[in-house]
């Protein structure tokens, strides 16, 4: 699928989500579902496509109150990405995001299991509970031109700045976001390197009740 495909198909999106919210949102969730799918045998085809996708897409305003996400694909190296994959069928501990539009913060929705791990990587720092979830990983969300995409405004997903976040790893994150139709959104996982340059680590997906939104 080209750029100006990707362009086409979520123009066609938006279209049908002025009469069908609720239909175009699980069309572009279905399309994502479908790249994730092929990002196990041609990972390079999915990031490509995913990729696209993403350029065809505008900032993410406007969130507020929590989403579900699902890890799309990694694009480390080919190995790794592998074992990765296996790991995050069998297992995965993070569920989504939260934000607040008020504010513009938000943080990220983990599985209880997930504490057992963050007590290994991160011994000092203390998640969340809420409502049988836990809750870390405390974010800041701006617009500006994205660091994978220079030509394109994206919501950033920032980590950087805030001092309860843990130092490996966390505040090196930055999270990347676009709306493709209202309730379906794709991100890219990139990360800070000593450099001040960035290594895009993968992609994200992210999706509300467009009904629901305003």
């Amino acid at each position: 699928m080209s750029t100006e495909n990707s362009t086409a198909v979520v123009a066609a999106w938006r279209t049908a989500a002025r009469t069908d919210a609720a239909g175009a949102a699980d069309a572009a969730w279905d399309r994502i579902l479908e790249l994730q799918t092929l990002g196990a045998e041609d990972r390079n085809g999915a990031d490509e496509q995913l990729n696209e996708l993403f350029r065809a897409g505008s900032p993410a305003t406007g969130l507020d109150g929590p989403t579900d996400g699902i890890l799309v694909l990694t694009t480390t190296s080919a190995v790794t990405d592998v074992a990765l994959r296996k790991l995050t069928s069998a297992w995965m501990p993070w569920e989504g995001k939260r934000f607040h539009a008020d504010t513009q913060t938000g943080d990220n929705r983990m599985t209880e299991q997930s504490v057992v791990v963050s007590k290994v990587l991160w011994p000092l720092y203390a998640m969340k509970g809420k409502q049988g979830e836990r809750i870390a990983f405390d974010f800041q969300t701006y617009v500006e031109s994205g660091k994978d995409d220079p030509d394109r405004e994206v919501l950033v997903i920032d980590y950087a700045d805030l001092a309860q976040n843990p130092r490996l790893l966390i505040r090196s994150i930055r999270d990347e976001l676009v709306e493709l139709v209202p309730g379906t959104y794709l991100g890219k996982i990139l990360l800070r390197l000593p450099t001040g340059s960035y290594l895009k680590l993968g992609y994200f997906a992210l999706r509300t009740d467009p009904t629901q939104e305003d």
